[in-house]
């Protein structure tokens, strides 16, 4: 199990160094520090002096790769790509173009991030999963036939529908809960229980119907008619044997989710008014703050592949014959 975990490991690095090097070229190889300066500026006609001094208070005056006129080291290490990109291994991500430390506002906007993201992921996952075992259980009848119609109906609305109804029904007009906004302390919850039920409800029609599928392709294994010839009921049958084998695919897609629950929803927080990461990345993408984005991005590349190796690891505490392998 040791070397098998070390194997993914090993194959993770190398693919984060390629994500960062590739966010790199797109950043500034296809669009050029002259180009950001312009479109910070904001300006028809820019100066070349004002781009210049653009570019020398952010860093971007430097080569991009290397600098042949620096002494020693700094022909590598005084460039864009060492201090824009490779710095970001070590969690330091400069500042944005407002002047605010990068590192320090995602500290701050985490928390926001993961007040609202890990309810929508724990009670989502619990209602999911037993609302797929329920149609599961009573498949080939109305039930089923009745559930997998509202799973198709919910996954062909668009997420949209879902806050902009929320906010009107359940906001303006029954006034149970603020329409947007947060606040610290205990008085957060009023503001987080809407934009939680409309994840939840959004979620509905693909996660069940997913899971429902998974549920279905474990009952029509060999070893569910064995069990049921041994005189075990429906539900057992369900619970102890189907419920556990459909956990390793049900994993590759939750344990995934979990490094991205840091990250936020991006519409969610932007429509709740909720000051978390994802409303700091649609924040920045509208004020073209590339370097905001850039590091958004890297964060986001690391989590996913954490979240690959949790997944990685995940199946060897679930299915035995990834230990061996």
């Amino acid at each position: 199990m040791s070397a098998y975990i070390l194997r993914r490991l090993l194959f993770a690095i190398p693919i984060l160094i390629g994500v960062n090097v590739i966010t790199f070229a797109l950043f500034f190889l296809v669009n050029t520090p002259d180009d950001m300066a312009r479109m910070q500026l904001g300006a028809k006609r820019v100066t070349p002096e004002a781009i210049a001094n653009w570019k020398h208070e952010r860093g971007y005056d430097k080569p991009l790769l290397y600098n042949s006129a620096a002494p020693g080291l700094g022909k590598l290490t005084e460039t864009i790509f060492y201090e824009k990109s490779l710095r970001m291994f070590v969690f330091d991500f400069g500042r944005a173009d407002d002047g605010r430390d990068i590192a320090r506002e995602i500290r701050l906007r985490m928390g926001p991030s993961l007040a609202v993201a890990v309810p929508v992921f724990l009670v989502g996952l619990l209602f999911y999963v037993t609302f797929a075992l329920g149609v599961a259980f009573f498949r080939a009848t109305y039930i089923d036939f009745w559930g997998v119609v509202i799973c198709v109906v919910a996954m062909s609305i668009s997420s949209m529908f879902y806050i902009i109804g929320g906010q009107f029904l359940i906001g303006k007009l029954w006034h149970l809960v603020p329409i947007s906004g947060f606040a610290g302390g205990p008085d957060s919850l009023r503001f987080l229980v809407l934009p939680i039920v409309v994840s939840v409800v959004a979620g509905l029609g693909a996660s069940v119907r997913l899971y429902r599928t998974f549920f279905l392709e474990e009952i029509s294994r060999d070893y569910v008619r064995t069990a049921r010839a041994k005189g075990l009921s429906e539900v057992t049958v369900l619970f102890r044997h189907v419920l556990k084998n459909a956990m390793i695919p049900i994993l590759t897609g939750v344990v995934v989710a979990i490094p991205l629950l840091f990250i936020g929803g991006l519409i969610t927080e932007s429509f709740f008014g909720i000051p978390g990461l994802g409303s700091y990345t649609i924040d920045a993408i509208g004020s073209q703050d590339f370097a905001v984005v850039r590091s958004m991005v890297f964060i986001g590349s690391l989590l996913y592949i954490i979240g690959l190796l949790m997944t990685d690891i995940s199946y060897t505490l679930v299915d035995p014959r990834v230990r061996l392998s």
